[in-house]
């Protein structure tokens, strides 16, 4: 192939994308796009042996370096992986996304599953100059039961007993500053206290969040609870839910706003129409607009 050939190659598609090609921060393995910068299964904690690891995605095009926001996946409490992240999109804007891989529900009972996440927001807060993000003001959010996990970090700052200690970075803050829940439950209290028959079961995925019969544990379901722990110093949240789910979403969203409203708080709850348990309406124009306009005003503005 003569030089010239190889040139015009070059100049009309770019040079050959780069897959995983070298090890990063954390043990992770960077892969490059056009368009991001991925560290892949950066571990930010060990439990009896067991590595703990997220997926960080940098914008390849950002101004300096992005602001961050940390999701949770869904899957019952007790399935799902970091590989289904339903904000990836927002690095399209510039921000860094981090979307976190926590243990399950049946090796990581509540509260254990969320001393998961806040240990992954204090090593992305330790380790924030290594891996080349901001990360004095972060937004968290989640899908399904993710989305618990999100909004029940952000109620939570230290709570007693529900900081935990996994991957260590104490000195760092797990709280953060706005949070976004989609399709998610949020008062656990409130179903295992009005339909115990539904969620006595083993097989149901309270029962087995709770590590036992939620109507036999009603105060640890309280303290698994979002609504329960509204303090009149805890963050923005937008809450997103289907119109054509199930009500469970709907009635928690309900709950939380209340909540919310009585501590004199700033919460957005939008139910959309057609929509099911997730899908595009979650990413609409309209969505994007007002996920876009929070994280401006609350990662961005002035401390």
């Amino acid at each position: 192939m003569t030089f010239l050939r190889i040139f015009v190659i070059i100049f009309l598609f770019g040079l050959p994308r780069a897959g995983a090609d070298t090890t990063g921060p954390g043990g992770s393995i960077i892969e490059r796009t056009r368009n991001e910068t991925i560290y892949r299964d950066v571990v930010f904690a060990e439990v009896e042996d067991v590595p703990l690891k997220l997926d960080l995605y940098l914008p390849t095009k950002a101004t300096g370096k992005p602001r961050l926001v940390v999701f949770f996946h869904g899957g019952s409490w007790r399935s799902g992986s970091k590989e289904s992240c339903q904000v990836r999109w927002l690095v399209r804007h510039g921000y860094a996304v981090a979307s976190v891989g926590y243990r399950k529900s049946h090796s990581a009972p509540f509260p254990v599953i969320l001393h998961d996440c806040k240990g992954a927001v204090r090593f992305l807060r330790a380790n924030a100059d290594k891996l080349g993000i901001v990360a004095d003001k972060i937004a968290v959010a989640g899908a399904s039961a993710g989305g618990h996990l999100a909004l029940l970090l952000a109620t939570t700052a230290g709570v007693d007993g529900l900081e935990g200690a996994v991957g260590g970075n104490l000195k760092e803050s797990s709280r953060v500053q706005l949070a976004l829940g989609m399709y998610c439950p949020t008062d656990l209290h409130h179903d295992a206290a009005t339909a115990p028959e539904r969620w006595d079961k083993p097989a149901s995925p309270l029962y087995q969040l709770l590590g036992g019969k939620p109507s036999e544990k009603i105060d640890l379901a309280r303290q698994a609870s979002v609504p329960a722990h509204v303090t009149a110093d805890d963050p923005p949240v937008i809450l997103l839910a289907g119109g054509a789910d199930k009500p469970g979403p709907i009635v928690h969203g309900k709950l939380l706003k209340a909540a919310y409203d009585k501590a004199g708080l700033q919460v957005i709850f939008q139910i959309l129409e057609g929509a099911g348990h997730g899908g595009p309406e979650f990413r609409d124009d309209e969505r994007v607009k007002l996920i876009l306009g929070l994280l401006e005003e609350q990662l961005k503005g002035s401390p």
